[in-house]
């Protein structure tokens, strides 16, 4: 575990110091990501907004707040996750990335999904869905299901951001939660009983990010 937190700062300096593309000459701070290094659980999302730039810091504003709120709707401790984007700068504007910055960061990504090997990866939106996914149907389509390639599961769902501007979109993202709560209770319950053979403790964690009566 020690080697595992070690390469963890060490890719965590080297996205902060990054100069591989043009964002680095706009932004205040690079956003590596936050959480646990060991999380059952990853969130990706688009890139970092301006609060986040500011702080060095993910989903730190009005969309962190409401992917807070949607992650303790489901007993959720946000501190038991990781949570990082597919850009790590801020583009100008808050415009959707470029498909260089995507590039530039893909292999900081990888590196990160390969350290924390998450039981599940969340996948905030339609840029998140198509980084990860390419041959995946539209958001639209694939939101609030599970999608298993390889070794890893994703559950796409809508970003935060997007139902702050279309609140029709919340009811949608608070619905498709729901189905990421399942599927936590049925794999910690899977790991629980000792079925699962992934390294993660993810009904570990979970125990410790429920209350009581929502454990399973």
């Amino acid at each position: 575990m020690q080697q595992v937190d070690a390469s963890a700062a060490a890719l965590d300096a080297e996205i902060r110091a990054c100069q591989t593309c043009g964002l680095c000459t706009t932004r205040t701070n690079a956003v590596p990501g936050d959480g646990p290094i060991n999380a059952a659980v990853m969130a990706v999302g688009e890139a970092p907004g301006q609060t986040e730039d500011a702080t060095g810091h993910p989903f730190v504003g009005a969309a962190g707040n409401l992917l807070n709120s949607l992650l303790e709707g489901i007993g959720l401790s946000r501190s038991a996750i990781f949570i990082t984007n597919i850009v790590k700068c801020r583009p100008p504007g808050n415009r959707d990335p470029l498909d260089g910055e995507v590039a530039a960061c893909a292999p900081y990504l990888d590196q990160q999904i390969d350290l924390v090997k998450p039981e599940i990866i969340l996948l905030l939106g339609r840029h998140a869905l198509h980084r990860l996914i390419p041959d995946a149907p539209t958001i639209s389509k694939a939101h609030g299901t599970v999608l298993t390639r390889g070794e890893r599961t994703y559950i796409p769902l809508y970003h935060p951001a997007a139902a702050l501007y279309n609140g029709s979109l919340l009811t949608t993202l608070r619905e498709d939660m729901n189905t990421v709560h399942q599927v936590l209770r049925e794999r910690g319950a899977a790991q629980g009983s000792g079925n699962s053979g992934n390294g993660n403790t993810l009904s570990r964690q979970l125990s410790l990010s429920w209350t009581a009566e929502e454990q399973p």
